[in-house]
């Protein structure tokens, strides 16, 4: 049986779904900003897709909402494209437009925005992957959606087009107004691209919030280990041409990070895993890692047999620190130690 529901109550999307079935469950009753993107963030199994296909309407049983899939104004960008092979780019993204009449989303803006004025003429086995994906993200924003589902559109890509669509996405989350959910097994993508963060567990959200709040949580089971880490809005501030290095300036002090990032009025995306993050209680005197920053610890958490958590405040923005509990008693650390924070890798959101 499926129970759903999508409505919009003031500036949010209200979610309210519920699935079951043998060997599954799905419970979800939340609402997202209408604005932005959405991330939805778990393991395999964890109910992602299904309660993607829920909201579009694309899984059968008793519905809330009585509409046709097509009349529900919401668009899906599967994880393989979409697209008529017998058709040029075009036309492809020209379907699209046929198939609705509100027109709110200008054709021109929307191949701009993907980088296609090139490909217009080429069919569908002549694309890359990335190409291709970004030839049917098209054809969906042009039928002008009220909210857009993205299932791990980059899923099926190597690394080389996923970092070539990444800045396409960028572009749409800057300059469409269009809300988006976007589904994805990568804390990395989901920390470049999203605003708004839903973690999934067994078919229930197990949390919800803005990005920045949620990923320094120290209670969350998916949100340890590896996928553990802290996101921070900073700006350029000076290049060092000698050294080929960036400082960025944020609410904690400045990093120093490899290239050159231009000075300008929007601030840049720094992902700082927590496995990159180590603790000093003096300044090291002398060390190969160039950021060292003056922390306050805010929270420790053990996160399993052998290893901890540690939220530390730098300014009014947070890190996180992965480090062994056998550490945090060595060095006796705990709430409100005034620390060094070395921070190893600083990933920029170009």
């Amino acid at each position: 049986m499926i129970v759903q529901d999508v409505s919009r109550i003031d500036a949010h999307i209200a979610l309210k779904h519920a699935l079951r079935r043998s060997d599954f469950e799905l419970d979800v009753d939340v609402q997202i900003p209408a604005t932005g993107i959405t991330g939805l963030f778990g393991e395999s199994g964890s109910g992602k897709t299904t309660l993607l296909r829920c909201i579009a309407g694309l899984e059968a049983g008793l519905s809330h909402d009585p509409r046709p899939v097509h009349k529900r104004g919401v668009g899906y960008v599967f994880q393989e494209p979409q697209l008529f092979p017998h058709l040029d780019v075009r036309r492809n993204i020209e379907f699209g437009l046929r198939r609705t009449s509100s027109n709110r989303i200008d054709q021109q803006q929307v191949i701009a925005l993907l980088g296609l004025g090139d490909l217009l003429d080429r069919k569908p086995d002549g694309l890359s992957g990335g190409e291709a994906q970004r030839v049917a993200i098209a054809s969906v924003l042009l039928r002008s959606p009220r909210l857009v589902l993205m299932d791990e559109p980059l899923a099926s890509l190597d690394q080389r087009r996923k970092e070539e669509l990444l800045p396409y996405l960028d572009r749409l989350h800057e300059e469409l107004s269009v809300p988006i959910i976007y589904v994805s097994h990568s804390i990395d993508e989901v920390s470049r691209l999203c605003d708004h963060l839903l973690l999934i567990d067994n078919g229930k959200i197990v949390a919800s919030g803005e990005l920045h709040e949620v990923l320094s949580r120290l209670d969350l089971p998916l949100l340890s280990g590896s996928n553990a880490g802290s996101v921070i809005d900073a700006k350029a501030q000076r290049y060092d041409s000698v050294y080929d290095l960036t400082e960025l300036g944020f609410s904690g002090g400045v990093l120093c990070v490899p290239g050159r990032y231009e000075e300008r009025a929007k601030s840049v995306r720094l992902r700082i895993a927590a496995q990159d993050v180590s603790i000093c209680l003096k300044r090291p005197d002398a060390t190969t890692i160039l950021n060292v920053l003056a922390a306050e610890i805010d929270d420790v958490q053990s996160v399993g047999p052998s290893s901890a958590l540690v939220r530390l405040a730098v300014g009014t923005d947070y890190l996180l620190a992965l480090i062994t509990r056998r550490s945090v008693a060595r060095l006796q650390l705990k709430k409100g130690d005034a620390v060094y924070a070395q921070v190893k890798s600083v990933t920029v959101k170009h």
